[in-house]
């Protein structure tokens, strides 16, 4: 049976890919972390997500991914959400890091399909199912089958939808279809994971996004939606396509999001700090050409 209701918010609409702040040595930066979530929320972000894909979640240890979440949640107290993640490649470990996720104050936890493995789409929703039953936090699944290699299939999204701790996606798979197909048979909450899809995913019914560009620019991409639930949809579109530029910059220019955006936060003097390899700092001519880009939109 299909609904034609919007699902609600679980976590907020404007969510932040929050970057894990380093030291110049390379340590855990909590002062950093807590001085950065505090600027996020204040500029308008409603959720900040740790240790993703841009929070360098694969170089990060389990004992340093728990004291973020700690560090974070004492700097935002109850003022935003918290998604902590949590994905392995490995269903034992996911379990293990959510239960320590839990204890350690999130509000929710953002799990990856397994990597490098690749298994069936059985195998997956068997994952998802064991980590929601494991926790009593609720689930976004993160598709981003372009990392990953393995595909949520939208069937496979649409079973995993009856499950009472799947609440929400994470959507990174680039497609509309099968997007608007889960949209139409499910209450999933769906926000989209990549910047350049924000007006065009809320306006079919997603619920937000999990933004990268946020770290940056997070009165802008919050604006987007703000427009659009004013009814000032030429506005909401005029929004999307100024920010463009600097999506391309940070996105689409041949570096992994996590390094441009820090590149561009330690231009602007904010806590962001070095990439842990095997990723390496932008040169100073891409953050030249970053903070260019970025200084025109915050001048529009």
């Amino acid at each position: 049976m299909t609904t034609t209701r919007l699902p609600a918010p679980p976590f907020g609409r404007a969510l932040c890919a929050m970057v894990t702040p380093f030291t110049a040595e390379g340590a855990l930066d909590l002062d950093g972390a807590q001085r950065l979530a505090e600027r996020l929320v204040e500029h308008g972000c409603d959720g900040l997500v740790l240790s993703g894909t841009t929070g360098e979640s694969p170089t990060t240890s389990d004992s340093e991914k728990a004291a973020l979440v700690r560090a974070v949640r004492e700097a935002v107290g109850g003022r935003a959400a918290i998604v902590a993640g949590v994905g392995t490649s490995d269903t034992r470990h996911t379990v293990e890091l959510a239960l320590e996720a839990e204890k350690a104050g999130a509000d929710g936890l953002l799990v990856v399909t397994p990597y490098y493995s690749r298994p069936p789409q059985d195998a997956v929703e068997a994952h998802f199912k064991e980590i929601a039953d494991a926790s009593g936090l609720p689930l976004m699944l993160y598709d981003i089958p372009g990392r990953t290699g393995t595909r949520i299939e939208p069937g496979t999204m649409i079973r995993l939808a009856g499950h009472p701790g799947i609440v929400a996606v994470k959507d990174c798979a680039y497609d509309l279809l099968g997007t608007q197909k889960v949209l139409a048979h499910t209450g999933l909450a769906y926000y989209t994971g990549c910047d350049e899809q924000v007006l065009a995913w809320y306006a079919i019914g997603g619920t937000g996004y999990v933004s990268t560009v946020a770290n940056v620019a997070p009165r802008q991409i919050r604006a987007i939606l703000d427009a659009f639930d004013a009814g000032a949809t030429a506005e909401a579109a005029r929004l999307q396509q100024g920010a463009i530029a600097l999506i391309e910059s940070v996105m689409a220019a041949g570096l992994p999001g996590t390094v441009t955006v820090k590149g561009l936060l330690n231009a602007l003097g904010m806590p962001a700090g070095p990439v842990r390899p095997p990723l390496r700092s932008a040169d100073r001519g891409t953050v030249d050409a970053l903070r260019a880009t970025y200084e025109r939109l915050v001048a529009a």
